[in-house]
C-alpha cells in the first residue's frame, strides 16, 4: 500500500507516455477530464468517454489536440454492454490498441435512477468495461480503478447514510476487479486501485452537501485537508506510470480516520 499525503499536482515527465493510448471513462468533466489532460501532457493519445456531455467532451478534445496528441471522443453508456463494445471497436479502429485504462466513471446518487443503478454502474459496468477492453490491452498496459476512502474502507468504517449505497457498490466493484488480478497478470496487464477522500468540487461532494449540510466541512476538519479535483487527478495520472504497490493500492491523503481490514 502506498500512501500519499501531499498532492503531486504536477505534469508527468514530458514524453513519458509518448506513443501510448489512454482511455478515461467519464472524462468530459471533473476528475476524469483533468486526468485525461495530465496524460495528454505526458504525450498519450487520449480516448475521451462521456455519457451525455458531448459539447464538453469535444471542447476538451480540441484543447488536448493542441498539445500535439490524437484524441478520439466516444459517447457510451457504460451500463449498456453493446454501447461499451461499440466504444472499444472505435478505439481498435482508431488506435489499434490501448495502453492505459482509467476506470473513473461512477455514480449512484443521481435522482430518478433505478434502485440497483449504483451496483449496475459501480460493479457490473466496471467489470464489463475491463473485460471488453482486455483484447486491446497488451503486455505492460495498466488499468487504474478510481474509488474513495469511504468506499474502500466501508467494511470497517461507517460512512454517511446518504453515501452508503454508493460506497457499498463501489467496494463491490473494487472486489470484483481485484478478483481478476491473476488473469490480468497472465496477460501482462497491471492493475492498481487509487482511493481518495472526499474531493472538493465534485458532483458527489455537492450532492452529499445538499443531502447532509456541513458534511464536507466536517470531513475536511477531520482530515486536515481535502484534495481538489486537479490534485486528485494528478495522483490518478501518476498511478498510470508509477510502480504498482505490492497490494495494488494507492491511498491518497489522510487515512487516520479509517480502520483497515
Amino acid at each position: 500500500m502506498t500512501e500519499s499525503t501531499t498532492a503531486t499536482n504536477t505534469p508527468l515527465p514530458a514524453g513519458s507516455l509518448s506513443g501510448k493510448t489512454a482511455l478515461v471513462t467519464g472524462s468530459s468533466r471533473g476528475i476524469g477530464a483533468d486526468t485525461a489532460r495530465y496524460l495528454a501532457e505526458a504525450g498519450a493519445n487520449i480516448v475521451i468517454n462521456y455519457r451525455n456531455k458531448a459539447p464538453r467532451a469535444e471542447k476538451l478534445a480540441t484543447e488536448l489536440r493542441a498539445l500535439g496528441v490524437d484524441v478520439l471522443v466516444v459517447g457510451a453508456d457504460l451500463t449498456d454492454p453493446a454501447s461499451v463494445q461499440t466504444m472499444f471497436d472505435e478505439v481498435r479502429n482508431t488506435f489499434g490498441a490501448l495502453d492505459v485504462l482509467v476506470l473513473n466513471a461512477s455514480g449512484g446518487m443521481e435522482s430518478g435512477m433505478a434502485e440497483d443503478y449504483a451496483l449496475l454502474l459501480n460493479r457490473d459496468a466496471q467489470v464489463n468495461v475491463l473485460e471488453t477492453a482486455l483484447p486491446l490491452l497488451g503486455e505492460g498496459s495498466r488499468v487504474v480503478f478510481v474509488t474513495s476512502h469511504q468506499a474502500h474502507f466501508i467494511r470497517t468504517t461507517p460512512t454517511m447514510p446518504e453515501y452508503e449505497p454508493v460506497a457499498l457498490s463501489k467496494r463491490a466493484g473494487e472486489d470484483a476487479l481485484r478478483e481478476r488480478i491473476p488473469a490480468l497478470t497472465e496477460h501482462g496487464v497491471e492493475f492498481v486501485v487509487v482511493s481518495g477522500d472526499m474531493i472538493e468540487g465534485t458532483i458527489t461532494a455537492t450532492l452529499l452537501e445538499r443531502a447532509n449540510p456541513g458534511a464536507i466541512a466536517a470531513r475536511r476538519e477531520d482530515a486536515g485537508k481535502l484534495y481538489n479535483v486537479s490534485e486528485f487527478a494528478a495522483e490518478i495520472a501518476a498511478a498510470a506510470i508509477e510502480t504498482v504497490p505490492a497490494d495494488n493500492t494507492r491511498l491518497i491523503g489522510d487515512v487516520s480516520s479509517f480502520a483497515g481490514e
